[in-house]
């Protein structure tokens, strides 16, 4: 137990002294939103509710800043128009005064290391054009050696007639531009890896999965600067920050774990008793955090609550993926932070968070 807490004041210390000064709140109202997967009528539903845009679609929000916390694609079709909106508003709050942080999460980084698993058949729809099939038949031909190859090693007897009729169907209309949209050259990943990973808006740390304490010694700047180089490298290396579990992108651990044993680590020689080293709690973990950047919260996406926006740890931890799109059949929901005071407006409801969680939907 001594161990334990010796080297969570060391871990505290250490972040403490990172720490290049404390954030104030901000003056300004502060709206984010979680996760939209493709569900663009919800994303401006809640947008005309929080007064950020016109009936236009243009700012509306003054001063205000937002954030969206990650996770605009997949699993649903319109992904590619909120990704327009965002930034178009991105273009036209700063002349209002106010701003658009628009994170990076999983899915982004998926789409752009070619992880294509949960896109939505109309995500492909809306990259599809007059020359959609010219530019397929094109793709083939160049390449018809190698998916002749590659379709051979799965099946031997197939023809090449087969093939290619295989290779039609798994590559609908606009599928090929929406690839070309996302690698790190492109339209779409070229603005996804301009935007940061972690961001700090007074008093809060917004990130997409989690800060886990692997990461909390990083500065801001070295944790946006990381992930931007792996999604231009299209890193697949499983300890690369964007498919790093502990990563910002894919970190739960703040939320919920499974207990963990302390874990025995033996010296690099190979010799001697395993030393036991202690595992932070979910609590210790979130004031690492916290610490390490100045900050009095951590707001997080990527685990749903379906329930509504929640608030943990004393209020240290919120959460506000509540499962938007239609796809989850969750809750339309945004935070609001204004005069010190964090407001969940959850399907038109609104609760003053006072740091208790109520029960959670996640899964």
């Amino acid at each position: 137990m001594m161990k334990r807490l010796i080297a969570v004041l060391i871990w505290s210390l250490a972040a403490s002294c990172a720490t290049a000064q404390e954030n104030p709140p901000a003056k300004e109202r502060i709206i984010a939103i979680g996760d939209l997967h493709g569900d663009y009528e919800s994303f401006e539903n809640l947008m005309l509710e929080a007064e950020l845009i016109n009936k236009r679609g243009r700012w509306a929000g003054g001063k205000t800043i937002f954030v969206q916390t990650g996770d605009v694609p997949d699993r649903g079709p319109d992904s590619l128009k909120i990704i327009k909106r965002l930034r178009k508003l991105q273009k036209q709050a700063p002349r209002k005064g106010g701003r658009v942080v628009a994170l990076i999460g999983n899915h982004e980084a998926m789409n752009i290391t070619g992880d294509l698993r949960y896109v939505h058949p109309g995500e492909y729809s809306a990259f599809s054009d007059r020359n959609s099939r010219k530019v397929r038949e094109r793709v083939y031909e160049a390449n018809r050696d190698g998916i002749e190859v590659f379709y051979l090693e799965r099946d031997p007897a197939l023809t090449s007639e087969l093939i290619k009729a295989q290779w039609i169907e798994d590559t609908p209309l606009g599928k090929i531009e929406h690839q070309t949209a996302w690698r790190p050259a492109g339209e779409v990943g070229e603005w996804v890896a301009a935007n940061p990973a972690v961001a700090i808006v007074g008093d809060s740390l917004f990130v997409h999965g989690g800060l886990s304490a692997k990461y909390a010694s990083f500065s801001l700047g070295e944790i946006n600067e990381a992930v931007a180089e792996a999604l231009g490298e299209r890193s697949t290396d499983p300890e690369s920050i964007i498919n790093d579990e502990a990563g910002p992108l894919w970190y739960r651990g703040l939320v919920s774990r499974s207990p963990l044993p302390n874990v025995e680590v033996t010296s690099d020689a190979g010799v001697g008793e395993p030393e036991v080293q202690p595992v932070l709690s979910i609590e210790e973990e979130i004031d690492l955090a916290l610490n390490a950047f100045g900050v009095s919260r951590i707001v997080v996406g990527h685990t749903p609550s379906l329930t509504g926006i929640t608030a943990s740890q004393n209020g240290k931890l919120i959460q506000i993926d509540t499962g938007i799109a239609a796809y989850y059949g969750g809750t339309k929901s945004f935070l609001e932070i204004k005069d010190g005071m964090l407001i969940a407006h959850d399907n038109g409801s609104i609760t003053i968070l006072d740091g208790e969680a109520p029960e959670s939907g996640a899964e």
